[in-house]
């Protein structure tokens, strides 16, 4: 099937009902896209040559699929479905409707799985490099200004302020960061958009890599790199509001 090409020539077999095998040659008219995902075999056909090919006389639906515009409305949709055609039962008292998920039929679900998996592992080891470098970055700083210090916390600035000017600091290092990341984040995704970039996937060639970022994921991502900054900024800052004074004007 993956030599086939628009203006060729196939044959479908498929077994009716009765349990007959019936064939009948058509013409491909495009190659789209496939509905469940990449090693899917999926295709569209007129309703008249359907009934024909399956020897159906008059109106008989064995299967319905529902695409839904966001993926996330797929389970409420799903129990509003069970809910609604629960009631519509066969004279044998069984349901006349089996429903089932996209994740269910295919196997593709397992694979987008393992993906929102690992980008979960991803995100989890971004958080632990960005609270390591910014305690490095404080401690640092907080070991570079002794000095300093100790100077205004024997004029008269209390712990409090210290720690609020620290603390004020891995703020500024969170926002300046997260903004130069976004920003090189949306550069590379604009540029992997105009580069095109093509690449096979299972039974699937030529796919095309669209990458894509909700403006929610990227409110999000630096929300969580900012309040990583603060944290990351507690520790040196609590260090540096405690100093002694005299100890650190005595530090070289």
């Amino acid at each position: 099937m993956q030599e086939v090409k628009a203006g060729d020539t196939i044959v479908l077999v498929a077994t009716n009902k009765d349990g007959s095998v019936n064939g009948q040659s058509f013409v491909v008219r495009g190659i789209l896209e496939g509905i469940s995902g990449p090693g899917g075999r999926d295709g569209y056909i007129h309703l008249a040559d359907a009934k024909t090919l399956l020897r159906i006389d008059g109106k008989e639906i064995s299967e319905i699929a529902i695409r839904l515009k966001n993926i996330g409305d797929l389970h409420p949709a799903f129990a509003a479905m069970q809910t609604q055609l629960a009631a519509l039962k066969n004279k044998m008292d069984k349901p006349v409707f089996e429903i089932h998920t996209w994740e269910k039929l295919s196997p593709f679900s397992k694979i987008a799985n393992m993906i929102d998996l690992m980008t979960l592992f991803i995100k989890i080891m971004l958080v632990a490099i960005v609270l390591v470098s910014i305690m490095n970055v404080m401690v640092m700083s907080v070991y570079e200004r002794i000095n300093e210090i100790g100077t205004i916390a024997a004029i008269g600035t209390r712990p409090g302020k210290i720690m609020a000017l620290f603390l004020t600091e891995g703020l500024l290092l969170g926002i300046f960061g997260t903004l130069i990341g976004v920003a090189i984040s949306l550069a590379a995704i604009f540029g992997m958009n105009m580069m095109g970039i093509r690449f096979d996937f299972g039974r699937q060639q030529g796919l095309i890599l669209a990458p894509t970022i909700a403006v929610g994921e990227v409110l999000m991502v630096m929300g969580i790199v900012i309040a990583i900054a603060v944290l990351g900024s507690l520790q040196p800052a609590w260090k540096a509001a405690k100093m002694d004074p005299i100890t650190a004007l005595r530090h070289v």
